[in-house]
This record gives C-alpha cells, sequence and structure tokens, in this order.
C-alpha cells in the first residue's frame, strides 16, 4: 500500500470518561497493561504498509506526543513517516475542532501536499486490529467515492450510546443505504468503526466545499446527506475482528477486564499483526514469596508481594504484603500499601492507596482515582 496515507483524529468528544481524560487525549489512554489507545491504529496501519501517517492533535495532547515520540516504534520515523499537527490555535477555538470536518480544514494543507492518491482516515478512540489492505482492494473494485469500515452491533463492545455513534444500512451489493447518528435504539445492525477509505484529493475537495457552506459534522453534514441525496456513491466494507469504543468508563473498563480472556487476547494481538507500543526498560515482574495472582495480567516492573485476582496491572505497580486487588486496572507506578484492598477500582498513574485503606464498589460503577491522588 505505498499509494495510501493514513490520518488519525484525537479530537472525539471524552466527556464519559471523566478523570482519565482530564489530563490525557482519549488517543493517549493506557490499556491491556502496556499500550496506548493509539497504538492499535498505527500499528494496523504500519502492518497495512502505510508509511505516511498524521496525527491531529488537539488539547491535553502532550501525554500522546511524549508515547509516540519520533514514531521509532512503528517504524515511521524516516524521511516520510509520522506528522504531528498540533492544534490550529484562534480566539475562538482555543485548540478545540468543532468536529472533524473542522480538523480536516485545519489542517488541509497537509492533505495537499501529500503525495499518496489514497488516504485511510480513522477515529482515535476505537480499538481493533486491522490490514487495512483488503478494504482497500474492495473500495477501489466497486468503485466507491468513500468507504466505510463497519462492524454489526453485536460485535462492538461500548459502554454508552453517545451522540455521535453512527449506525449502518448496507445492501447486498456493498452499498450503504441508510445512515443514523446518536440512536439511543439504533434499528441498523451495522456500527460505524468511523475508518473511512477515500482518494486524498476528493476527501481535500469535499471539506474545502462543505467547510466554505458551514458545516461541521463529517457524518451528520457530509455521508448522511451524501446517502440521501445520492451525490457521492458511499460502500461499507465489514470488519469480522474484535472492536472495542473506548467512550465511557464502563467501556474503558469492561475491555480492560475482557482480555483477561485467552480467547480476546488473541483476537486482538494475533502473531502476524503485533501491536508495536513506546519501550519501557523494565526488570520482569517479581514475586514475592507467599504473593498470590490469578487469572491477571501483570505488566514488567511490578513487585507483587500481595493477592492480585482477575485485574490488570501495568508497569511498576507495587502491591505490598497483606494487600488485596481484585477486579480492578492499576496505571504504571501506582502503590498499593499494607493491608489496602480494592475491588473494581480504576487507578491511575502513580496513584496510592495508604496502608489498610478500602475501595469496593460494584461492577456496573467502578471507582476511579484521578493520577497521582494519595487515598
Amino acid at each position: 500500500m505505498k499509494d495510501v496515507m493514513g490520518l488519525i483524529y484525537t479530537g472525539e468528544n471524552d466527556i464519559h470518561l471523566g478523570e482519565l481524560t482530564s489530563q490525557r487525549a482519549v488517543a493517549a489512554l493506557p490499556i491491556a497493561g502496556r499500550y496506548r489507545v493509539i497504538d492499535f491504529q498505527l500499528s494496523s496501519m504500519v502492518h497495512s504498509g502505510i508509511k505516511n501517517v498524521g496525527v491531529i492533535t488537539q488539547k491535553n495532547y502532550s501525554s500522546l506526543m511524549d508515547h509516540i515520540g519520533s514514531g521509532r516504534e512503528w517504524d515511521l520515523h524516516g524521511k516520510q513517516g509520522l506528522v504531528i499537527l498540533p492544534p490550529f490555535l484562534t480566539r475562538e477555538n482555543m485548540g478545540v475542532y468543532s468536529g472533524l470536518l473542522d480538523a480536516l480544514k485545519s489542517n488541509s494543507n497537509f492533505l495537499r501536499l501529500s503525495r499518496q492518491e489514497y488516504i485511510v482516515l480513522t477515529n482515535s478512540h476505537t480499538v481493533y486490529n486491522i490490514d487495512f489492505t483488503d478494504a482497500l482492494r474492495a473500495h477501489v473494485e466497486r468503485g466507491a467515492d468513500l468507504t466505510i469500515l463497519y462492524a454489526r452491533v453485536s460485535k462492538v463492545n461500548s459502554g454508552t450510546e453517545g451522540e455521535n455513534d453512527t449506525y449502518l444500512s448496507v445492501d447486498e451489493n456493498g452499498t450503504v443505504t441508510g445512515m443514523e447518528i446518536g440512536s439511543a435504539v439504533p434499528t441498523r445492525e451495522f456500527a460505524s468503526l468511523k475508518v473511512y477509505i477515500t482518494k486524498r484529493e476528493l476527501l481535500r475537495q469535499i471539506v474545502e466545499q462543505n467547510a466554505a457552506n458551514g458545516m461541521h459534522n463529517f457524518d451528520r453534514d457530509i455521508l448522511q446527506r451524501s446517502i440521501n441525496e445520492g451525490t457521492l456513491k458511499i460502500c461499507g466494507y465489514e470488519y469480522k475482528g474484535l472492536a472495542c469504543q473506548i467512550d465511557s468508563i464502563q467501556s474503558y473498563f469492561n475491555f480492560n477486564m475482557s482480555l483477561l480472556s485467552g480467547d480476546v487476547r488473541r483476537q486482538l494481538f494475533p502473531a502476524e499483526r503485533p501491536v508495536y507500543t513506546k519501550v519501557r526498560d523494565d526488570l520482569p515482574a517479581r514475586y514475592v514469596e507467599d504473593s498470590l495472582c490469578s487469572n491477571s495480567l501483570i505488566a514488567n516492573g511490578c513487585v507483587i508481594e500481595g493477592t492480585v485476582i482477575n485485574s490488570v496491572l501495568f508497569r511498576g505497580v507495587k502491591v505490598a504484603k497483606g494487600a488485596v486487588i481484585k477486579n480492578s486496572i492499576v496505571m504504571q507506578d501506582a502503590h498499593i500499601q499494607e493491608g489496602a484492598e480494592i475491588d473494581h477500582c480504576i487507578l491511575d498513574k502513580q496513584s496510592v492507596i495508604r496502608r489498610n485503606g478500602r475501595l469496593i464498589a460494584p461492577a456496573a460503577y467502578p471507582i476511579v482515582i484521578a493520577k497521582n491522588v494519595v487515598i
């Protein structure tokens, strides 16, 4: 796929993620013990042969930039590799785009100066591991103006029915015949993954024309209108693998807990398409005598002296003697002191649960402890 570029938009609404995104973009959200959400979009593009990738950033993007750096871990640090597109600041937007269309308009020079014929445009809050090659082939064979990747609603794990969730109807020829947006009770059987394939120059023309007419929402103002009026040939391509939208505390919690299943991990991390991430040199996890671990993901650098059950621990977590962690997600360098107990909790980076502290919550409403907080 030498004639294809990639563009990742990191500006989704994150109001349902609370403290988890108060200091970081959704794209930089830690998942699966050692990864960030954007690792999956970047790795999918690299395995598809895409070498020119732009990342459109918004507010709170310092953590994201620190993570992806020069793109070396994804082999995108060459002459034409990873390009960070910082927010276009004006008095009106203050570094926050009003939607994907606004973001594309503000970064139209990147589209204009790129040389690839096709573009894969994605969001950054959906986790998947896709080879885009077959989708591009289908796009070309059907003569589509734009192709939307989708999955069956039953296969897309999402915690909320957001105002921007998009559902599709697709006929037997692969043509998208209907679209509904923001429905709490969707009547269509397919969910858009917010991954689009089209010609780069066509996308630039569409963006310029619609932005000039005061449009803001890419799905509603361009795609839905084009489907209804027949002005563009929009096709769909079904992705049959694992996909999860990280759009709420509950979806974030459920997704990480689902990774305790070996079958889920094999779907998301196939041997032929490894997921790359920023390297951190750490010693292997250390399990002290009399410690207990069961059905958990434990990253490098952890020191386990207590009990860990059905949990995901990121790098450098310390679990002191007598401490108990159940059904929880504990991020990088957190410390659970002696005698403390947590159950159904999400602890952000470098948080501390003091000696004999107890945080117990129901599965439907996990407790979230913000970064650097001591309880």
